[in-house]
């Protein structure tokens, strides 16, 4: 079924408007995983992370068009979605950036794929990048989940434009 619909009408607002706005939504935190041809790893942390369907199984994220790894996710055949902990600030802002390599010092084990799981995440999900979406100034990636695994802990949460973790 095909939904698209014309655009709306003019906004009355600017992209900041609207970007502090978005910022009141509190959201977990996720760093997505994969492996390159030449054996090394890329990961980027994504706020945009959500559960599409059970069965089959489905999750979804986003990724901006221009990102200079839009072409290693759109390529790659499966990733790991690393969902973190309320302790793994860090690693959420190492992977906000870029640096030479994010995974020095990191820890993580392979999937079955060889895909890197981060060491303590709250939950991971390894899937297949089954389709691809253009919209707007990003793609949505729904992956297929293969496999998945969690250890119940506090979330770390993306709130007001920075990282906080919840009430005790």
């Amino acid at each position: 079924m095909n939904t698209r619909s014309p655009r709306a009408p003019a906004q009355e607002f600017d992209t900041t408007h609207f970007r502090q706005a978005l910022s009141q939504f509190a959201t977990g935190v996720t760093v997505i995983t994969t492996r390159l041809a030449d054996g090394s790893f890329r990961g980027l942390t994504a706020s945009s992370f959500n559960s599409v369907s059970l069965s089959p199984p489905l999750v979804l994220w986003s990724l901006g068009s221009v990102a200079n790894s839009m072409p290693i996710f759109s390529g790659n055949s499966h990733y790991v979605i690393n969902v973190l902990g309320a302790d793994q600030a860090e690693l959420a802002t190492r992977f906000s950036r870029r640096t030479p390599n994010p995974f020095d010092d990191v820890e993580y084990e392979l999937s079955r794929t060889g895909q890197p799981i981060l060491k303590g995440a709250s939950a991971w999900f390894e899937c297949h990048n089954r389709s691809r979406y253009p919209e707007g100034d990003h793609v949505i990636f729904v992956g297929e989940v293969e496999q998945c695994a969690f250890a119940a802990q506090p979330p770390l949460i993306f709130h007001n434009g920075k990282f906080n973790t919840p009430p005790a």
